[in-house]
């Protein structure tokens, strides 16, 4: 049997919402609630939380939750899940990177990740049908198209693929389009890999970690939720989980 670390890492430092790991949510902090969500998996043998913040680390432990720290210079969540590995006694084949800003992740998408991870997948993701023009078309909701048998072949902040012989209004009648969801499994000799490779050309210009991967050959799994995620990027986006919580 696969054994599978789940991280969630956690800043305290954020441009848009400081401290957003420790924001009130209706009695408990949010970094409380993501750790809950993890735990009722049936996928994962250990759950931790990754941050570089003495606030973080402390409340994490008032709440009996497993935590480590790590370096603050990190540039991304999965190298700080790196750390995190490389700090653990025990063996793991695979390491799964838990968005530490959605509170109302479904235990479902975690398990439905993990069914992906056969040992041979190097990384793997999640991806959802989009439904609305809204989300079609803005930058903010990066977009995935993937083979016949589940491999992604592009990620963008573009609309992707671009439908040439349509008005935009009716491309959503014309095609099927996916949304990229944040959660990231990586086989644990490959995450050590691509946390030392360069940034890379298209990474650069679309500001998205997953491009460097693909442009350097790793193979990215995805397959299809079907569960909507919830992610909180600033105190508005608190009344996302009004009459949810």
């Amino acid at each position: 049997m696969k054994r599978i670390l789940g991280v969630i890492p956690a800043r305290y430092a954020s441009s848009r919402f400081p401290g957003k790991p420790l924001v009130d949510i209706n009695g408990k902090s949010m970094i409380h609630r993501v750790y809950e969500q993890c735990k009722k998996t049936q996928a994962l043998h250990t759950v931790l939380v990754a941050t570089d913040d003495e606030r973080i680390f402390n409340a994490v432990r008032a709440f009996n939750g497993e935590v480590v720290m790590t370096n603050t210079n990190h540039q991304s969540g999965t190298d700080r899940c790196f750390e995190a590995l490389q700090k653990q006694s025990s063996s793991y084949d695979y390491v799964i990177n838990i968005q530490g800003d959605e509170p109302l992740i479904n235990p479902e998408q975690i398990d439905l990740l993990a069914q992906l991870l056969d040992g041979k997948s190097e990384l793997a993701t999640l991806a959802k049908k989009i439904d609305s023009a809204e989300e079609l078309f803005d930058p903010n909701v990066v977009k995935v198209v993937f083979d016949k048998k589940g491999k992604a072949l592009l990620f963008s902040r573009s609309t992707i693929p671009h439908i040439r012989k349509s008005e935009k209004e009716t491309w959503l009648e014309q095609g099927k389009f996916f949304k990229h969801i944040g959660i990231y499994a990586y086989r644990t000799d490959i995450l050590g890999l691509i946390t030392s490779l360069k940034m890379s050309r298209l990474e650069i210009a679309e500001s998205l970690e997953q491009l460097r991967w693909l442009e350097n050959g790793y193979s990215i799994q995805v397959a299809e939720t079907f569960h909507e995620s919830i992610g909180i990027g600033t105190p508005e986006d608190l009344m996302k989980l009004k009459d949810l919580v």
